[in-house]
Protein backbone atom coordinates (compact mmCIF):
# COMPACT_ATOMS: atom_id res chain seq x y z
CA UNK A 1 0.00 0.00 0.00
CA UNK A 2 1.56 3.53 -0.89
CA UNK A 3 2.41 5.86 2.48
CA UNK A 4 -0.72 8.28 2.62
CA UNK A 5 -0.08 12.21 3.36
CA UNK A 6 -1.45 14.23 5.63
CA UNK A 7 -1.05 18.34 5.10
CA UNK A 8 -1.38 19.05 8.55
CA UNK A 9 -2.60 22.27 8.84
CA UNK A 10 -5.57 22.00 11.54
CA UNK A 11 -4.32 18.89 13.53
CA UNK A 12 -7.65 17.52 12.48
CA UNK A 13 -6.66 14.30 10.91
CA UNK A 14 -5.56 11.78 12.94
CA UNK A 15 -3.13 9.05 13.00
CA UNK A 16 -2.70 7.14 9.86
CA UNK A 17 -0.93 4.16 8.94
CA UNK A 18 2.60 4.73 7.65
CA UNK A 19 1.79 8.43 6.88
CA UNK A 20 4.26 10.81 5.54
CA UNK A 21 2.89 13.77 7.82
CA UNK A 22 3.93 17.33 6.96
CA UNK A 23 3.57 20.06 9.88
CA UNK A 24 1.79 23.22 7.92
CA UNK A 25 0.07 24.63 10.80
CA UNK A 26 2.54 28.02 10.26
CA UNK A 27 0.24 28.23 6.84
CA UNK A 28 -2.94 27.98 8.22
CA UNK A 29 -4.06 31.48 8.00
CA UNK A 30 -2.36 32.38 4.65
CA UNK A 31 -3.98 29.44 3.28
CA UNK A 32 -7.58 28.38 4.76
CA UNK A 33 -10.59 28.92 3.16
CA UNK A 34 -8.67 31.22 0.55
CA UNK A 35 -6.01 32.24 -0.47
CA UNK A 36 -3.81 34.50 -3.38
CA UNK A 37 -2.45 32.96 -6.21
CA UNK A 38 1.05 33.79 -5.27
CA UNK A 39 1.06 31.87 -1.89
CA UNK A 40 -0.45 28.78 -3.53
CA UNK A 41 2.15 28.38 -6.03
CA UNK A 42 4.88 28.90 -2.81
CA UNK A 43 3.04 26.26 -0.76
CA UNK A 44 2.79 23.91 -4.16
CA UNK A 45 6.76 24.10 -4.46
CA UNK A 46 7.13 23.29 -0.93
CA UNK A 47 4.94 20.02 -1.92
CA UNK A 48 7.07 19.48 -4.96
CA UNK A 49 10.42 19.59 -2.72
CA UNK A 50 8.81 17.72 0.07
CA UNK A 51 6.63 14.89 -1.15
CA UNK A 52 7.70 11.63 -1.94
CA UNK A 53 7.14 11.42 -5.86
CA UNK A 54 4.92 8.18 -5.51
CA UNK A 55 2.46 8.45 -2.60
CA UNK A 56 -1.14 7.16 -1.50
CA UNK A 57 -4.03 9.48 -0.62
CA UNK A 58 -3.29 13.18 0.64
CA UNK A 59 -5.57 13.68 3.41
CA UNK A 60 -6.25 17.66 3.38
CA UNK A 61 -8.17 18.48 6.76
CA UNK A 62 -10.94 20.55 6.79
CA UNK A 63 -12.87 21.31 3.69
CA UNK A 64 -11.66 24.77 3.83
CA UNK A 65 -8.44 23.39 2.16
CA UNK A 66 -10.09 21.87 -0.47
CA UNK A 67 -8.32 23.91 -3.17
CA UNK A 68 -5.42 22.34 -2.73
CA UNK A 69 -6.26 19.39 -4.90
CA UNK A 70 -5.69 21.98 -7.66
CA UNK A 71 -1.76 21.52 -7.13
CA UNK A 72 -2.14 17.56 -6.38
CA UNK A 73 -3.81 17.35 -9.04
CA UNK A 74 -1.26 19.22 -11.49
CA UNK A 75 1.39 17.41 -10.05
CA UNK A 76 0.02 14.10 -11.65
CA UNK A 77 0.37 16.04 -15.51
CA UNK A 78 2.92 13.25 -16.23
CA UNK A 79 0.08 10.59 -16.14
CA UNK A 80 -2.15 12.49 -17.77
CA UNK A 81 -4.60 12.20 -19.55
CA UNK A 82 -6.79 11.60 -17.13
CA UNK A 83 -10.70 12.47 -15.40
CA UNK A 84 -11.43 14.12 -12.38
CA UNK A 85 -13.83 12.73 -10.43
CA UNK A 86 -14.75 14.78 -7.12
CA UNK A 87 -18.00 13.84 -4.58
CA UNK A 88 -18.46 17.35 -2.96
CA UNK A 89 -22.13 19.04 -2.03
CA UNK A 90 -21.04 21.92 -3.46
CA UNK A 91 -19.95 22.49 -7.03
CA UNK A 92 -16.80 24.63 -6.20
CA UNK A 93 -16.85 26.02 -9.60
CA UNK A 94 -18.00 29.49 -7.74
CA UNK A 95 -16.63 33.33 -8.86
CA UNK A 96 -13.80 34.31 -6.35
CA UNK A 97 -12.30 37.10 -7.68
CA UNK A 98 -8.60 37.46 -4.98
CA UNK A 99 -6.81 34.67 -5.99
CA UNK A 100 -8.30 30.54 -5.46
CA UNK A 101 -10.73 29.51 -2.31
CA UNK A 102 -12.37 26.48 -1.31
CA UNK A 103 -15.15 26.82 -3.33
CA UNK A 104 -13.36 27.79 -6.63
CA UNK A 105 -11.02 25.31 -7.50
CA UNK A 106 -12.30 23.06 -10.18
CA UNK A 107 -12.51 25.78 -12.73
CA UNK A 108 -8.59 25.96 -12.56
CA UNK A 109 -8.61 22.13 -12.76
CA UNK A 110 -10.99 22.42 -15.60
CA UNK A 111 -8.41 24.51 -17.45
CA UNK A 112 -5.52 21.73 -16.94
CA UNK A 113 -4.84 20.39 -20.84
CA UNK A 114 -3.74 16.45 -19.47
CA UNK A 115 -7.17 16.83 -17.26
CA UNK A 116 -10.01 15.41 -20.03
CA UNK A 117 -13.06 15.74 -17.81
CA UNK A 118 -14.19 17.12 -14.45
CA UNK A 119 -17.35 15.39 -12.70
CA UNK A 120 -18.96 17.10 -9.29
CA UNK A 121 -20.73 14.83 -8.18
CA UNK A 122 -23.35 14.83 -5.19
CA UNK A 123 -24.22 18.55 -5.48
CA UNK A 124 -26.90 19.29 -3.03
CA UNK A 125 -26.43 22.58 -2.17
CA UNK A 126 -28.34 25.67 -3.74
CA UNK A 127 -25.16 26.82 -4.94
CA UNK A 128 -26.75 25.48 -8.69
CA UNK A 129 -29.63 26.40 -8.58
CA UNK A 130 -31.24 29.56 -10.54
CA UNK A 131 -30.63 32.04 -7.88
CA UNK A 132 -27.04 31.51 -7.60
CA UNK A 133 -26.64 30.51 -11.49
CA UNK A 134 -24.73 33.52 -12.03
CA UNK A 135 -21.87 32.80 -9.20
CA UNK A 136 -21.31 29.85 -11.48
CA UNK A 137 -18.21 29.99 -14.00
CA UNK A 138 -19.86 29.03 -16.80
CA UNK A 139 -17.42 28.33 -19.47
CA UNK A 140 -16.01 25.19 -18.38
CA UNK A 141 -19.49 23.72 -18.26
CA UNK A 142 -20.02 25.38 -21.69
CA UNK A 143 -16.83 23.30 -23.18
CA UNK A 144 -18.30 20.34 -21.61
CA UNK A 145 -15.34 20.19 -19.38
CA UNK A 146 -17.21 20.21 -16.51
CA UNK A 147 -20.23 18.09 -15.30
CA UNK A 148 -22.04 18.98 -12.65
CA UNK A 149 -24.18 15.50 -10.76
CA UNK A 150 -26.70 17.27 -8.46
CA UNK A 151 -29.90 15.93 -5.71
CA UNK A 152 -32.52 17.03 -5.20
CA UNK A 153 -31.59 20.67 -6.36
CA UNK A 154 -34.08 22.02 -9.53
CA UNK A 155 -31.66 23.23 -12.06
CA UNK A 156 -33.94 23.41 -15.11
CA UNK A 157 -32.36 26.84 -15.61
CA UNK A 158 -29.51 25.09 -17.69
CA UNK A 159 -31.30 23.93 -20.39
CA UNK A 160 -32.19 27.66 -20.85
CA UNK A 161 -28.95 28.68 -21.60
CA UNK A 162 -27.25 25.42 -23.63
CA UNK A 163 -26.04 23.66 -20.95
CA UNK A 164 -27.91 21.02 -20.37
CA UNK A 165 -25.35 18.79 -21.22
CA UNK A 166 -23.69 19.61 -18.08
CA UNK A 167 -26.06 18.97 -15.97
CA UNK A 168 -27.26 15.40 -14.44
CA UNK A 169 -29.75 15.95 -12.31
CA UNK A 170 -31.54 13.36 -9.71
CA UNK A 171 -34.05 12.95 -7.22
CA UNK A 172 -32.22 10.65 -4.86
CA UNK A 173 -28.72 9.32 -3.98
CA UNK A 174 -29.23 5.72 -5.25
CA UNK A 175 -30.08 6.93 -8.40
CA UNK A 176 -27.12 9.29 -8.77
CA UNK A 177 -24.77 6.46 -7.21
CA UNK A 178 -26.43 3.90 -9.81
CA UNK A 179 -25.68 5.62 -12.97
CA UNK A 180 -22.50 6.31 -12.41
CA UNK A 181 -21.80 3.26 -11.26
CA UNK A 182 -22.93 2.06 -14.18
CA UNK A 183 -20.83 4.68 -16.69
CA UNK A 184 -18.02 3.49 -14.92
CA UNK A 185 -18.45 -0.32 -15.67
CA UNK A 186 -15.52 -0.97 -18.50
CA UNK A 187 -14.25 2.09 -18.75
CA UNK A 188 -10.58 2.42 -19.42
CA UNK A 189 -9.44 5.73 -18.79
CA UNK A 190 -7.65 6.87 -15.80
CA UNK A 191 -9.14 9.23 -12.77
CA UNK A 192 -7.86 10.90 -9.91
CA UNK A 193 -10.04 10.78 -7.02
CA UNK A 194 -11.16 14.41 -4.62
CA UNK A 195 -13.41 13.44 -1.77
CA UNK A 196 -14.96 15.92 0.30
CA UNK A 197 -16.65 14.38 3.01
CA UNK A 198 -19.45 17.59 3.19
CA UNK A 199 -21.31 15.19 0.16
CA UNK A 200 -22.15 13.06 3.39
CA UNK A 201 -25.63 12.54 5.69
CA UNK A 202 -24.37 14.12 8.62
CA UNK A 203 -25.28 10.98 10.20
CA UNK A 204 -22.44 9.61 8.97
CA UNK A 205 -19.47 12.16 9.62
CA UNK A 206 -20.12 15.64 10.76
CA UNK A 207 -18.19 18.45 8.54
CA UNK A 208 -17.83 22.75 9.31
CA UNK A 209 -20.12 23.26 5.78
CA UNK A 210 -23.48 22.41 4.77
CA UNK A 211 -23.91 18.45 3.91
CA UNK A 212 -25.55 16.64 1.50
CA UNK A 213 -27.09 13.06 1.47
CA UNK A 214 -24.75 10.32 0.56
CA UNK A 215 -23.61 7.12 2.54
CA UNK A 216 -20.46 5.60 3.30
CA UNK A 217 -21.24 2.91 1.31
CA UNK A 218 -22.21 4.99 -1.48
CA UNK A 219 -18.36 6.78 -1.79
CA UNK A 220 -17.15 2.69 -1.01
CA UNK A 221 -19.30 1.87 -4.07
CA UNK A 222 -17.97 4.39 -5.90
CA UNK A 223 -14.18 3.82 -5.39
CA UNK A 224 -14.76 -0.14 -6.41
CA UNK A 225 -16.20 0.94 -9.87
CA UNK A 226 -12.76 2.97 -10.68
CA UNK A 227 -10.77 -0.04 -9.66
CA UNK A 228 -7.60 -0.08 -11.76
CA UNK A 229 -7.45 3.08 -12.80
CA UNK A 230 -6.46 5.68 -9.76
CA UNK A 231 -3.66 7.64 -10.42
CA UNK A 232 -4.06 9.86 -7.23
CA UNK A 233 -6.58 10.92 -4.77
CA UNK A 234 -7.37 13.22 -1.72
CA UNK A 235 -9.49 13.34 0.63
CA UNK A 236 -10.98 16.38 2.76
CA UNK A 237 -14.03 17.46 5.13
CA UNK A 238 -12.50 17.02 8.69
CA UNK A 239 -13.56 19.11 10.92
CA UNK A 240 -11.80 21.83 12.89
CA UNK A 241 -12.51 25.05 14.52
CA UNK A 242 -10.78 28.06 13.66
CA UNK A 243 -11.39 32.01 13.67
CA UNK A 244 -9.70 33.74 10.70
CA UNK A 245 -7.46 36.21 11.59
CA UNK A 246 -7.77 38.21 8.14
CA UNK A 247 -11.11 40.15 7.99
CA UNK A 248 -12.06 39.34 4.81
CA UNK A 249 -12.11 35.67 5.55
CA UNK A 250 -14.21 36.41 8.13
CA UNK A 251 -16.49 38.43 5.95
CA UNK A 252 -17.05 35.73 3.33
CA UNK A 253 -17.03 33.08 5.67
CA UNK A 254 -20.19 34.64 7.48
CA UNK A 255 -21.82 35.65 3.91
CA UNK A 256 -21.21 31.65 2.86
CA UNK A 257 -23.30 30.70 6.25
CA UNK A 258 -20.17 28.87 7.27
CA UNK A 259 -21.49 26.82 10.61
CA UNK A 260 -20.01 27.33 13.79
CA UNK A 261 -18.42 23.92 15.53
CA UNK A 262 -19.75 23.07 18.93
CA UNK A 263 -16.55 22.80 20.62
CA UNK A 264 -18.68 20.34 23.36
CA UNK A 265 -18.93 18.04 20.33
CA UNK A 266 -15.90 18.70 18.20
CA UNK A 267 -13.48 15.61 19.88
CA UNK A 268 -16.45 12.88 19.16
CA UNK A 269 -16.90 14.42 15.55
CA UNK A 270 -13.11 13.92 14.88
CA UNK A 271 -13.29 10.64 16.32
CA UNK A 272 -16.27 9.68 13.80
CA UNK A 273 -14.02 11.57 11.00
CA UNK A 274 -11.03 9.43 11.45
CA UNK A 275 -12.63 6.16 11.97
CA UNK A 276 -14.32 7.03 8.50
CA UNK A 277 -10.58 8.10 7.21
CA UNK A 278 -9.23 4.63 7.65
CA UNK A 279 -11.92 3.12 6.12
CA UNK A 280 -11.50 5.17 3.07
CA UNK A 281 -7.96 4.55 2.88
CA UNK A 282 -8.32 1.33 2.69
CA UNK A 283 -11.14 1.22 0.33
CA UNK A 284 -9.22 3.89 -1.87
CA UNK A 285 -5.76 1.88 -1.76
CA UNK A 286 -7.51 -1.72 -2.51
CA UNK A 287 -8.80 -0.15 -5.53
CA UNK A 288 -5.29 1.28 -6.92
Amino acid sequence: MAAPVVLDFDRSVGALPGATVLDLADRQEAIRFGCSLRALRALATELDARLPRDHGTVFLGSGDYHHLSWPLIERRATRGPFDVVVFDNHPDNMRFPFGVHCGSWVRKVALLPHVGHVHVLGIGSADVSRTHAWENYLAPLHRRKLSYWTIGVDTRWAARIGLAHAFRAFDTRAALLDRFVEEQCGAKHAVYLSIDKDVLDPAIARTNWDQGRLLDTDLFAAIDALRGRLVGSDVTGDVSAYRYATWWKRKLSALDEQPEIDPAQLAAWQAQQHALNLRLLERIEAAR
